[in-house]
């Protein structure tokens, strides 16, 4: 055997915001294997902070081997993301950068449900890619929590909006059992916004619907 130690459970295995600080038991843990690794960072995160992040997880600095998530909102990856970049662009280490838009975006709705806005996830969606174009650096990917079934977990939406009350409302479709889910036409809304910022990279014309 290679003598190296996997967490079979998973592929890529990723620490949280609150649990990614050096000497916490989800870092001590994942520091030691060999699988890929993601990483949650907010606005509350500095640059050397995920420059510590780096050089724990990733010595020999390979390509591929950390996942940076950012979990911001649109105003804290306006501001906080920018240094970030750059400090890891100056230093030269590898990191793969993924925006998670949901999980800062979370709220509790005045009817006792846990909810997100749809708005506010498209624009830090486009913050993050709008900072990497910005930056010259990639925008590596992105994190939903999404299903195919038409609920009313998440407000907003430009089609079928879901709404507080009414025939939309948020309760009529609440199904989750754990966090409020994008529905299927959200999650199409996304993609072709995504679609849209991939395109004014390239330079080509918006698309026209």
């Amino acid at each position: 055997t290679s003598g190296k130690y996997y967490d079979t459970s998973a592929h890529l295995l990723w620490v949280g915001e609150r649990t990614r600080q050096p000497g916490f038991a989800h870092f001590e843990f994942v520091r030691g294997l060999e699988n890929p690794l993601g990483v949650k960072i907010s606005d509350k995160a500095t640059p050397e902070d995920v420059l510590e992040i780096l050089d724990t997880f990733n010595p020999r600095n390979i390509p591929g081997r950390v996942t940076l998530i950012t979990r911001m909102t649109a105003e804290g990856i306006r501001k906080s993301l920018p240094p970030m970049l750059k400090a890891v662009k100056d230093s030269g280490k590898h990191a793969l950068w993924v925006c998670d838009p949901v999980h800062g975006n979370g709220f509790q709705a005045e009817n006792g449900f846990k909810t997100r806005s749809f708005d506010a996830i498209r624009d830090e969606l486009e913050a993050f890619f709008d900072v990497h174009r910005e930056m010259g650096t990639h925008p590596g990917g992105i994190h939903l929590e999404m299903t195919g079934k038409d609920v009313t977990e998440c407000l907003g939406g430009d089609n079928n909006e879901v709404t507080m009350d009414g025939e939309r409302g948020l309760g009529t479709k609440y199904e989750t059992h754990c966090d409020p889910r994008l529905n299927a036409m959200q999650s199409l809304e996304l993609a072709f916004c995504v679609a849209e910022k991939m395109r004014e990279v390239q330079g080509f014309p918006d698309l026209d619907f």
